[in-house]
């Protein structure tokens, strides 16, 4: 890719072990290399962010605020990411938010402030990097024991061993110079705001957070039809 501003990684199988429908926090364990795959983007200035797929709130097997609390614990654990979105909605659904659609590319995209174009997407499974090629982003597929042996095949010749080899190459062939650096905050980076959980019932609807630049999110087909349908509440958007 030319031009490379983000990184969007998938959560469950990319990141972090997959746990089918995980609610409990203290479960959250890495997958080897993915916090330093997170560092190497954030040392060389890149925005990074989370894009998932988090059915079990539409099948009723989660809550929002279990997903929010996971998605903490995942980012504590990863140093700190600038956006979590995901898509609470069941494959029956039909939203554009859930991957493969590219709704959450854009939702992320726009958030960060970045063209899709310059997003890498990376993931596990095919629906990743299908959903990265829909906005227009680059995906590159991570398998894992679980991934199928078609997707594997399919995407042989966009795929890496792991997460920090797929930050590196897209790095090199974007024409950055990757060295050792100490990883740290994008010097653009805005400050981190405290974590957010949904508001009760009663305590009346929170102001929504300015809208992204229409460049970055075409059209509202997509975006997920639910506003509170991304990570942390009200923690990464734009200043």
């Amino acid at each position: 890719m030319s031009r490379l501003s983000a990184v969007l990684f998938d959560r469950d199988g990319t990141l972090v072990v997959d746990v089918p429908y995980n609610g409990d926090p203290d479960r959250v364990r890495l997958l080897p290399g993915a916090a330093a795959a997170v560092a190497l983007a954030r040392a060389h200035g890149l925005a990074t962010g989370v894009v998932s797929n988090q059915s079990g709130i539409g099948r009723g097997l989660l809550t929002r605020e279990q997903v929010l609390r996971v998605n903490e614990r995942a980012d504590e654990l990863l140093g700190g990411l600038d956006t979590w979105e995901f898509c609470p909605h069941t494959p029956e659904a039909g939203c554009a938010c859930r991957k493969p659609r590219p709704g959450l590319v854009h939702r992320a995209a726009g958030r960060l402030g970045v063209p899709a174009a310059e997003c890498l997407v990376i993931g596990d499974i095919a629906a990743d990097v299908l959903a990265a090629r829909a906005a227009g982003a680059r995906g590159v597929l991570v398998p894992n024991a679980a991934t199928a042996p078609a997707e594997v095949a399919r995407f042989a010749t966009e795929s890496a061993p792991d997460a920090l080899t797929a930050v590196r190459a897209a790095l090199i062939e974007a024409g950055v110079p990757v060295g050792r650096r100490t990883p740290g905050p994008r010097p653009d980076a805005r400050p981190r705001q405290p974590w957010t959980w949904p508001a009760p019932a009663d305590a009346g609807t929170p102001a929504r957070p300015p809208a992204p630049p229409p460049d970055t999110v075409p059209d509202e087909r997509a975006r997920c039809a639910l506003p509170d349908a991304v990570g942390p509440a009200g923690r990464r958007w734009p200043q």
